[in-house]
Formats: C-alpha cells, structure tokens, sequence
C-alpha cells in the first residue's frame, strides 16, 4: 500500500494526496468552504455484566490489562501528554507490544517529546506503522527522512479530537496516565507525586475509545474528586510505581525570556495591542508558555492593572505568570486544558475560577461553535511566515519536522492573532517568500511583531488606521523580509524529494499541505 496517492493541487495551490495510508481524504476548500457530513462516531455499547460489582477494576500489570484489551497488531492506541517529557508510560506501552510480538500499531498521541525518541526502534521494526500526531526533535527528523512505514498525520489539538469523534480515527485502545485515581477507574491530575494539574487532552479518547485503561501511581479510595476522568468509561486500572518524572513534567519553556530582543518584541507587543484598542477591560486573551509570550502576559498585566483594568478570561495552558493575574484580580477566569507549571497545578486544585476544560470545549471546529473565536487577542509563534502571512509552525527552514501544531491552527480563529517572532534564527531570515509546509492560511494572521518593525495584514485596513501615527516602527512584510535580506541573505529553500513522509490537516479536517521526504 502506499503512503500517500491521488495528489492534487488544494485551494492554497499546495499538492497534497487525497489518499493517505489507504483512507480516503480531502484536500484543502478554502476556509469555511467544508462542511462535514454524517454523524458522530460512537463506540460499542458496553453492559456492567463484564464489571466487578464491588467496582473494582484493578488488574496487576499494564501487560495484562493490554492483553485483557485484545491488543493485537493494526490497532490504534491512543495516549496524552500532560506528563510531557517525564511521560513513562507511552514508551511502556509499546515495550509490551513488541515483547508480544504485534506489528503494525498506530500511535496517536496529543504530542510527543524527546523521552519519547526511544520509539524510534519500534517504528523501524515494525511494532509502530506510524504516528499520527505531534513529532518533537529525533522522531520529526528520523519521520522527515523517510524512516516511517507509512505516512504521519499531523493535525492540530481541535483538529485530533474531531478525528476521533467523528471517526475519521478509530481508537482501539486509550491508555490515560492519571496522577490519581480510585478502583473504579475515576481520575483526576491535581494531587500526588506526578501532579500535572488537568488531563483536558483526554476526554475524547475515553468517551470514544473501544477500550480504555488508567494507569496511577497513586490509588485512593473510591470516590477520586474531581472526576476529570470519569470511571463508568474505564475498563481496567493498573497501578505501577512511577508514571511520570515530577521534574520533567513542569514545561522546561515556561520561563519569562531574558534576551534583550525578545523582550523588546513582547514590549512592542503589548504596546502595539493597548494603542489599537485591544487591550482593554474585559478583554480576553491567550499568551501562551513561550519566553517571549510570557514576557508579553506580564506587560499585559502591567497595564490593565495601571488602569484599573481586568481581563475577563484567558486561555491556557497556564503558567504561575497567569495564576499571578488571577490571584491579584486582574484577571476573571483561567479556562485550561493543561497546565505547565507548579504553581498552575496549585491553582487548579484550589481555586474555583480556574477551570479545567477539555479541547472538545475549547479547540473542535466540528462542534457547535467553541472559544477561540471568542477571544480578542491571541499571541502565537512560528517558525516562518511568509509575503502572503501564510505561518509554518511544524518545520525549519530545512525542511525538518520539529515541531507538532499543537493548538496553533485553532487559535488562529481569535478576533486578533499576533506574532512576534525574531526577524531571522541563527542568520536564517524568518519572513521567506514562500513558507516551507503552510499550516494557517495567511488571510488569518494579523500582526507580525519583529524587532526590526511591526508588518499589519493588508486586510486588516482597521488595525493600520488605528496605528496610524504611532511611535512603533509599522512596516510592510515586504520591507521586513528585506531587511533580514540585507543581514542574512537570501535562504536556500530545502532540497526534498518526490515521497511524502506526512500530511498537514487543516482544523475542517480537510489536508492543507503535505511534508516530503528529504534528499539525504
């Protein structure tokens, strides 16, 4: 079978398959030009006959449990990444499977991360066919290189849990690492030695998922509250020693930057967002847990609270800088699917305006609407953008896969999306003519921020008039890229091949771009 088959040129002029891994698929419309159809996947109807009574539904290893599920080869498992890179139970998974001997696995995990690099082996034995989902580091490169059996299916947060309710994925098997939970299967993130706060990454999978398994290095007594994880889905409980390593779970990117550049990008940032009128009381808004983002939610704070102001909500994932917010008034609500520090973690647990939420809430287009639309400013990275706003957020300049698109594409649907991003990387302009995999369509960007000026989409005639007389440095993109040009260089665009190695599905679950195998 192959990868990818019937290539055709989509809506963005981008060639893409229609065919991947032997599924039919559709390219790319336009924006708000696919509807989809039918009705929403359900899984089979369980009874409590195959139930303990006394709810009970321990068994005594993560193998067994496997092998209870029917594990077996070509299946689908699914898994999340709260723990991030302290995750010691995905990689587990797969061990089980190949001592087993079973073949051909689909994985399907919300992102991945370095400790997950050990899979490498699985994918070139065969245990693992492919990933669908993020690809961080070693896995993105080896996958890139055209080391993957079949071809990688890259979609965002929103993007995986309308794949799974709508069917386009079958999940076989769910396995949810819980820092808690009771005999029954109820769970939750708040307390115990692997804390992470929220598994907001994890209702889909156990709501349509054939067989579900919560794996807790830290049972208690029946009832676990709060239920983020409710147990009448659950089939078995398996407790081990360890499913996580506590400092490797709190986000390593979750500090404010220190660079002088950086710092000047946030700092026009806010500045450019309180004069357009944006920042305001009772504005919303998402920052983010990068460096520079962060830097941007304190100048955002720093504001609104010299006014006297307050933000109704911000999104998550949450850090202490939005906990901070919250517990000084300048800030509503916290509306969270993860949360990327201690400090996030505490606030979950103990205040009542932060809100745990799953992605089926905050990121699924096929859905009666949810809350990215709703929001007023949303700030975003990339890895490039191009003359015509199109943003790149999987791969570099070099045609790698390092990155997975996280909830990027969703928050594109905010009232105002803003990215500050360096003008180049390592002499490597960002602003290039063409983006090297397109994974938001440019009509959806608004406001690049680079410390060598401010780029306002041409569409947005009502942020240029606003800004009109402002002490920022406002520039066309085409006067940017030219700068960096003129320091850098013209950037050579990556030598690919004619194989594609992965797919890049837009939020209507519709491809947008395809990712092709490098020339070694």
């Amino acid at each position: 079978m192959k990868k990818c088959d019937k290539f055709v040129v989509n809506a963005l002029g981008r060639k893409v398959p229609t065919v991947v891994n032997g599924q039919e698929m559709v390219a790319f419309k336009g924006l708000r030009q696919h509807r989809p159809t039918g009705r929403k996947y359900a899984p089979p109807i369980p009874t409590c006959i195959d139930y303990p009574d006394d709810g009970n539904k321990v068994v005594s290893t993560l193998e067994e449990a496997l092998k209870k599920c029917g594990l077996k080869d070509g299946m689908t498992i699914s898994t999340h990444h709260h723990l991030r890179d302290g995750d010691l139970v995905s990689n587990s998974i797969f061990d089980i499977a190949h001592d087993m001997g079973v073949k051909d696995l689909v994985w399907l995990p919300s992102a991945s991360f370095p400790c997950n690099e050990v899979l490498i082996k699985y994918l070139e034995d065969k245990t693992i066919n492919r990933i669908e989902g993020s690809m961080n580091g070693p896995l993105g490169k080896f996958t890139t290189m055209g080391g993957m059996e079949g071809c990688a299916v890259l979609r965002s947060h929103g993007g995986r849990v309308q794949a799974i309710q709508d069917g386009e994925v079958h999940i076989d098997i769910a396995v949810i690492a819980a820092p808690m939970a009771d005999a029954f299967g109820n769970a939750n993130a708040v307390s115990g030695k692997s804390a992470c706060g929220i598994l907001g990454y994890s209702l889909a999978d156990y709501l349509y998922a054939d067989k579900v398994i919560v794996v807790t290095d830290n049972l208690i007594d029946f009832p676990c509250m709060p239920m983020q994880v409710q147990g009448n889905y659950v089939d078995y409980v398996v407790v081990v020693d360890q499913i996580g390593i506590p400092e490797k779970i709190v986000s390593g990117t979750t500090q404010v930057t220190r660079s002088p550049d950086r710092l000047l990008l946030a700092e026009w940032t806010a500045q450019f967002c309180d004069e357009a009128g944006l920042l305001r009381d009772g504005c919303s808004i998402q920052s983010g847990a990068g460096g520079t983002s962060l830097a941007v939610g304190i100048y955002f704070e720093k504001i609104l609270k010299e006014r006297g102001q307050k933000a109704r909500f911000a999104f998550g994932g949450s850090t202490k800088y939005l906990v901070q917010m919250l517990e000084n008034g300048t800030l509503d609500y916290i509306l969270d699917a993860q949360a990327f520090d201690l400090e996030a973690v505490r606030s979950v647990r103990e205040n009542p305006n932060h809100i745990d939420l799953s992605v089926m809430q905050a990121y699924n287009y096929h859905s009666k609407g949810n809350y990215t639309s709703m929001t007023d400013i949303m700030i975003l990275g990339a890895t490039e953008i191009d003359l015509n706003f199109n943003g790149n957020v999987v791969t570099h300049s070099d045609g790698l896969l390092l990155h997975g698109i996280g909830g990027w594409q969703n928050c594109l649907h905010a009232k105002n999306v803003i990215i500050p991003i360096p003008l180049f990387r390592d002499r490597i302009p960002v602003i290039v003519d063409e983006v090297t995999t397109l994974c938001g369509p440019g009509e959806m960007i608004d406001v690049i921020v680079t410390e060598r000026g401010i780029a306002i989409n041409p569409k947005r005639t009502d942020l240029i008039e606003k800004m009109k007389g402002s002490s920022l440095p406002i520039k066309t993109i085409q006067e940017l890229k030219a700068e960096a040009e003129a320091i850098c260089g013209k950037p050579q665009k990556p030598k690919v091949t004619d194989e594609p190695v992965a797919v890049i599905k837009w939020v209507d679950g519709t491809i947008i771009d395809t990712v092709w195998k490098l020339e070694k």
